[in-house]
């Protein structure tokens, strides 16, 4: 093997080997933080060392005289089993139905079609995009174990766990950075279905750890809409193996035969039943209610799984195929789809007060957002893509983290609650802030890619008008969170006790750095990672990154350095005015204030005194999220629907 063939064998295998050496280190704390940093630093370096390699490909040979087709296929037949048992287990019917049904389709696509020995050549492709994706996964995924790792032994304590199950947790926490790194390397469908329905199992373990009867209802709903989408999977892999003998199972194939009248019509519905499946994964409306559910588990699991990586195999997949129905009906379906559940998703984070569930909505709506540029499939909405990909998993990790360990210190997630952090946890505040600013202030990364998203829907008028709508509402829940953070009413003295262990510290320091150095380095990253993907399968750069400023070479340009200097200058004029101090002055309550001259009582109608209370507005009585979710349900399962029709039609 070479060096490079070896760099992607570490990525898939070790979390692996690593994750049984933490599954029998239950009683051994150190031997469980000693595997995570090493595998943590060991994953980071073998995806740099694989973007320094660059692209290749890798057609691995058989163990022990057995072909890995046949490994897979036992394998994959053992996490069926292992699904099927847990919905035995948990009593769920759909759980059962949904894992026989798939047992039933896996077993027609291996004996009688034989699809899973259908020879393909080769087995791995890494190309661009699998790069990009695996310095996501490796980077972020190790920072957020290194996280973990602390925070599960905090939180049994806080839980007053009297059996420790941080073994499992760690576990299932790094074995699914593996099964990452199989989707994305995976040229053969049926490989990267074993290793899709592997995170779904990962899933289904991590938000249920606590047990607790919310943790296991929610794990379970994860479970049994992963699986729908796991059955839509594996029908459209029927589906291509029906059409030729499986050519089609090699997603290589497939995009360089995209423009053929094959790929372009009768192999649609099986496309179609793939990005059915990704939109399940990426929980895009109407199955958002999966990852939102997911919040009840441990920070960790919301970072990794639900934030930053599992969902983006989601919209990796829906990326991946799309030069394959590029100009077709079920294209515009997509960005149809995508944009409607970036739109509604961002209303609903506005009625949020848990700070994890605004980071969820966030996330599905951003997700949303993803999916509907690889449905306009043009270069530069495929490039708005990319960027929003690598920008939305540095940002919404670090946010989730910082959420996570906030809440170990006061004891609650509700933005509320985090009135004047800027005094109580400055260091967090810092980390936090500029999570909040990296996701929606210029020059960073996720404006710059809105922007190249409204730039290329500029002939899709109702497009255009979501992709505004809904970015211009994002702005509101950030200002929300960040402002009441750095307010505090009159009369609080801060506490500046902040305790921080390295865990922490490492993980949030290494993303608010990547965070700040990849909106300074964009346009190199545009450059260097981001336009060899679209050239590579659209013959066009899509954006333009040089010179100071990005454009579409359509109607007009990014600016950077001038609105990053302006950023800067804010930032540094905000702390200037904050640091001079001084007297508060006390709240004018536009009427009579009562009690001392720095009190917060008032006198209301009735001469009653009331007690001044600050808190934000969450619009309740208009944005009521039960109430939305019905309707939208409904429609986003309509368009669902003619999604997966018009191929048929």
């Amino acid at each position: 093997m070479q060096n490079r063939e070896i760099l992607m064998a570490v990525l898939i295998w070790l979390p692996a080997i690593a994750a049984i050496i933490l599954f029998m280190s239950r009683h051994s704390y150190k031997l469980r933080n000693l595997v995570t940093w090493s595998v943590g630093i060991i994953l980071a370096a073998c995806s740099m060392g694989i973007l320094l390699n660059g692209p290749f490909e890798y057609q691995p040979q058989g163990i022990l005289g057995i072909s890995w087709d046949t490994v897979i296929t036992i394998a994959d037949f053992c996490l069926l089993a292992f699904i099927l048992y847990i919905g035995i287990q948990r009593r769920h019917a759909l759980i059962i139905l949904l894992g026989i049904v798939q047992i039933l389709m896996v077993m027609y696509f291996e004996f009688s079609l034989g699809g899973g020995h259908i020879a393909i050549t080769p087995v791995f492709v890494i190309d661009d995009l699998a790069i990009i994706m695996a310095l996501i996964i490796n980077i972020i995924g190790s920072l957020i174990c290194i996280y973990g790792i602390k925070y599960i032994s905090e939180h049994e304590e806080h839980h007053h766990v009297v059996k420790t199950r941080q073994h499992r947790f760690m576990f299932w926490l790094v074995i699914f950075l593996g099964a990452m790194n199989g989707i994305v390397f995976s040229n053969n469908l049926y490989w990267m279905i074993f290793f899709w329905e592997a995170t779904t199992l990962c899933s289904f373990q991590l938000i249920s750890h606590d047990l607790s009867q919310e943790a296991v209802k929610n794990a379970c709903r994860a479970l049994w809409m992963n699986l729908l989408g796991g059955v839509a999977f594996t029908g459209g892999l029927i589906y291509l193996v029906g059409i030729d003998s499986g050519k089609y199972l090699s997603v290589k194939y497939l995009l360089e035969n995209a423009n053929t009248p094959e790929v372009k019509g009768v192999l649609l519905l099986g496309i179609a039943l793939l990005i059915f499946a990704g939109m399940t994964k990426s929980a895009q409306l109407p199955f958002q209610s999966w990852l939102l559910g997911a919040m009840v588990a441990p920070t960790p699991v919301s970072a990794l799984l639900h934030s930053s990586t599992m969902v983006k195999a989601g919209v990796y997949l829906i990326l991946r195929l799309a030069p394959a129905y590029a100009g077709t009906s079920l294209s515009s379906m997509v960005a149809a789809a995508g944009a409607f559940t970036f739109l509604i998703t961002s209303f609903l984070a506005v009625s949020q007060s848990n700070a994890k569930r605004v980071l969820a909505y966030s996330t599905i709506a951003n997700l949303g957002l993803i999916v509907a540029c690889a449905g306009i499939n043009t270069p530069t909405a495929i490039s708005a893509a990319i960027v929003l990909i690598i920008f939305h998993a540095v940002s919404k990790g670090l946010l989730f983290l910082c959420t996570g360990f906030i809440e170990h210190n006061i004891g609650s997630r509700d933005i509320e609650d985090m009135e004047g952090l800027a005094d109580r946890m400055p260091l967090t505040t810092i980390f936090v802030t500029i999570g909040i600013i990296t996701m929606f202030l210029p020059p960073f990364g996720m404006l710059v890619g809105k922007w190249a998203a409204i730039e290329a829907a500029s002939e899709l008028p109702v497009i255009v008008l979501m992709f505004v709508m809904a970015s211009a509402i994002t702005a509101l829940f950030w200002i929300k969170w960040l402002g009441r953070m750095l307010q505090g009413t009159s009369g609080e003295p801060g506490q500046k006790k902040e305790s921080m262990a390295a865990h922490y510290l490492v993980s949030l320091g290494g993303l608010s750095v990547a965070a700040v150095l990849l909106g300074i380095f964009l346009i190199p990253v545009i450059r260097g990672l981001i336009i060899p993907v679209v050239q590579q399968y659209y013959g066009s750069p899509g954006l333009i990154a040089g010179g100071g400023a990005i454009s579409s070479g359509q109607t007009g340009a990014f600016v950077f350095w001038p609105l990053f200097v302006l950023l800067v200058l804010v930032i540094v004029i905000s702390r200037l005015i904050y640091s001079q101090g001084g007297k508060q002055a006390t709240v004018y309550l536009c009427g009579e204030n009562y009690g001392l001259p720095d009190s917060t009582s008032y006198m209301t109608t009735g001469e009653a005194v009331t007690e001044l209370k600050l808190s934000n507005y969450y619009f309740g009585n208009v944005l009521d999220e039960v109430r939305w979710n019905k309707v939208v349900n409904v429609l986003a399962g309509i368009l669902i629907i003619i999604l997966v029709g018009v191929t048929v039609i």
